[in-house]
């Protein structure tokens, strides 16, 4: 399987990226996992509502323009739909079995995915009804991407 990670912004935190390398490392054996980075939009602390539509669409365009026509495409959504690990897990499961061998999650800026890239996305995926920085959605989105593997292949992980 091929997994893509499309992410909007550079990571800067080396404890983050530690994490990643990790994880990374560790889904070696199981899939192919690349972390692709668009840029983020540059934009000032206060903006309206059609600045901030203006931002997404932005992103959105780079975030599309590195999405495979053929992958199935998950975004991660503050109001995407609510899934346990085993339920992650079975999505991949089920995905591979059925020969979809690309998938690409989306990660969205500091102001979310705009309407094109949730489009364009097969499912949304909420981790929590919490916000969490984007950032720290990489390294948590590995982590589950890993444990997913390990549930699948029957192999032991933390509860």
């Amino acid at each position: 399987m091929n997994i893509s990670i499309v992410t909007v912004g550079k990571l800067k935190e080396k404890y983050l990226k530690q994490g990643i390398e990790e994880y990374l490392k560790r889904l070696g054996s199981y899939a192919k996992v690349e972390i692709i980075e668009v840029p983020d939009e540059k934009a000032p602390e206060e903006l309206s509502e059609i600045e901030m539509e203006q931002v997404k669409q932005k992103e959105g365009e780079r975030i599309l323009a590195k999405i495979h026509q053929d992958a199935h495409v998950i975004a991660l959504a503050i109001n995407g739909k609510l899934k346990s690990s085993e339920e992650l897990a079975d999505t991949l499961n089920k995905l591979a079995t059925y020969g979809k061998s690309k998938v690409t999650f989306i990660i969205g800026g500091s102001l979310g995915l705009g309407g094109e890239v949730l489009k364009r996305a097969d499912e949304q995926l909420s981790f929590s009804k919490m916000t969490f920085p984007h950032q720290l959605m990489r390294l948590i989105l590995v982590e589950q991407i890993y444990r997913a593997f390990r549930i699948n292949r029957g192999e032991p992980y933390h509860k």
